[in-house]
């Protein structure tokens, strides 16, 4: 029999959020339309829900990070949770100690829920299969990003988006565009749309930031941005991850803007009323013109403020499994 997977309980319903990989097309559906639920909160004079009083929710956060912590922060509050932020710099991980007994003595501090970012690919899922084994159905893991596995709540963020814009996402051509080789948000972007019914998914860039295998994942590469933006409904650029980069893929970052540089004159092969999105932070200059970033098409602004909607729904349907 094989296993099951470490982020769904017996019932196949979630109990962590680590990847989107292998969720099923119901599953998406019913958190983003979860999220729908929560998007008014922000509108209202008391911008709480009782959903989570009375639980503790851990943001871990090994590497930097404003805008995802952030938007964690004011989610979990925004559900009434108690919320904690370690700093991890002077936490006892970089004193020596593993990062499981951190987490046990987290866990007897009675912390109920885990928000982790980890520059180590794996992290959260070692995280969610400790607490499986030790915790029972008591401790949830929420996977913040993890080395140039999975940004889950991007992710969703970036379908909710989409949907928002776009409503049926069987009838869209999207381009990724950028440096997939170490994005963490590409690889949680192209398993949701793929699993959503995207009919065509494009990925574009330079050979020295594109990962192998992206044919067998059922996406169409292309080196010539301009012809993989051609007539192409949503536009997702991607920031240049110069902090994981080995060696020298690039000759230079004007060069890059230049060929893979989203400007006005190249959104201009996409659809008119084509949607351009970024997971930020940008480099304006670099990877998109600030004409573009401030142009009518980008929602770039819209995918932050779902973003708290989408990881209040995470954290809702998480605290009921």
């Amino acid at each position: 029999m094989a296993a099951r997977h470490p982020q769904l309980n017996e019932n196949g319903e979630l109990r962590h959020l680590l990847t989107l990989e292998g969720l099923s097309r119901e599953m998406l559906h019913h958190i983003l339309d979860t999220a729908a639920t929560f998007v008014g909160v922000s509108d209202r004079d008391v911008k709480k829900v009782p959903l989570l009083r009375g639980v503790s929710v851990f943001n871990l956060f090994f590497e930097s990070s404003t805008r995802t912590r952030t938007t964690f922060e004011i989610a979990a509050k925004r559900l009434s949770a108690d919320v904690v932020n370690l700093n991890i710099t002077t936490s006892s991980t970089s004193k020596g100690e593993s990062l499981l007994d951190t987490i046990d003595n987290l866990v007897a501090m009675h912390a109920d829920m885990f928000v982790v970012r980890h520059a180590q690919s794996g992290a959260p899922f070692l995280i969610a299969e400790h607490v499986n084994r030790t915790r029972g159905s008591e401790v949830h893991v929420i996977n913040a990003g993890d080395g140039r596995h999975a940004h889950p709540t991007q992710g969703l963020l970036d379908m909710y988006t989409i949907r928002h814009f776009k409503q049926d996402f069987t009838r869209l051509r999207v381009a990724i565009v950028g440096d997939v080789l170490h994005s963490r948000v590409a690889r949680s972007d192209i398993h949701a749309l793929t699993t959503l019914g995207v009919p065509e998914l494009r990925v574009i860039g330079p050979h020295t930031l594109l990962p192998g295998g992206l044919e067998q994942m059922g996406v169409r590469v292309f080196t010539d941005m301009r012809a993989g933006l051609r007539d192409v409904d949503v536009v997702i650029m991607l920031r240049l991850q110069n902090e994981r980069m080995r060696g020298a893929l690039l000759p230079s970052a004007q060069e890059y803007f230049k060929h893979y540089g989203l400007t006005e004159e190249k959104l201009a092969l996409a659809k008119p009323d084509a949607i351009v999105m970024h997971p930020g932070p940008m480099n304006r200059g670099v990877e998109i013109d600030s004409a573009v970033a401030d142009g009518p098409q980008a929602v770039i602004l819209d995918q932050v403020t779902f973003g708290i909607a989408v990881r209040m729904a995470v954290m809702s349907i998480l605290a009921k499994s």
